[in-house]
């Protein structure tokens, strides 16, 4: 089982919606997903259709009051599962600051699921911040994926990231911490921005960038709104298309 972190502190990057639609392309390709959603904006719970519930999170668990088996709720898509956020989710980094050694408290936690098998792929959706939460997913993962918008700062949000997971190496929080690659969303081939943005990916971050392109598609936009994966929303379209293919290649990085 392999526990992979989408990650960017910069918010407005796609990373949500790579969140659900790279773990509905996994299951809809045969592999047994869970989507954790450790955003307290709860927008990948809503997204698939979830309503919000009081201590449905993986809050009560990383203070010790449940089980991490009893917070996996079903989808409507086969073979994906989630653990859901709240809104309370929040307060968790409060919580857990106050405990011995706090970063390494999701990767306990998850201990048991690790050891069941029951999934092939934990794709866990951070919050847009470097607060513990983050800290606590990036501990906890076998790999991290880089959403990046195509837009003038994206080298600049990933600098910061990449940083963060080179410290996080070398103090010994995860020294096996992996880069998977990093996914250019929201691109416009009709821009030059977009082009430039994608070359100097390429330029400064050689095998790391994925050959899978997020489109920029109102379909993308339109589908949380359904509670929906955008294969379900518009199985045929680009955008479900293109996190096909995500799905395809991120299986052949992580074996």
């Amino acid at each position: 089982m392999k526990f992979i972190a989408i990650a960017n502190q910069k918010g407005g990057v796609g990373k949500t919606t790579t969140a659900i639609n790279l773990a509905a392309a996994l299951s809809e390709a045969g592999h047994r997903t869970l989507l954790l959603d450790l955003d307290p904006q709860a927008n990948a719970t809503t997204g698939l259709g979830l309503t919000l519930e009081d201590g449905a999170s993986i809050y009560p668990v990383m203070i010790g009051a449940r089980e991490v088996s009893a917070q996996i709720r079903a989808t409507t898509q086969e073979r994906l599962s989630i653990i859901p956020s709240e809104r309370d989710l929040v307060g968790c980094e409060i919580e857990i600051a106050r405990l011995d050694n706090p970063q390494y408290r999701l990767k306990e936690v998850l201990r048991p699921l690790r050891a069941s098998q029951s999934f092939d792929y934990l794709i866990m959706d951070c919050p847009p911040s470097l607060g513990i939460l983050m800290i606590n997913s990036l501990v906890a993962a076998d790999g991290l994926l880089i959403p990046v918008q195509s837009e003038f700062y994206a080298l600049e949000g990933i600098s910061k990231i990449l940083d963060l997971t080179k410290r996080m190496r070398e103090q010994g929080l995860n020294p096996e911490l992996n880069l998977i690659g990093v996914l250019l969303t929201m691109f416009d081939a009709r821009t030059r921005l977009s082009q430039q943005v994608l070359t100097e990916l390429q330029s400064h971050l050689p095998d790391k960038v994925f050959t899978a392109i997020i489109p920029r598609s109102i379909r993308l936009g339109e589908a949380p709104s359904f509670g929906q994966s955008i294969l379900q929303y518009d199985p045929h379209g680009l955008g479900a298309h293109s996190y096909r293919q995500l799905a395809a290649e991120f299986v052949t990085r992580v074996q």
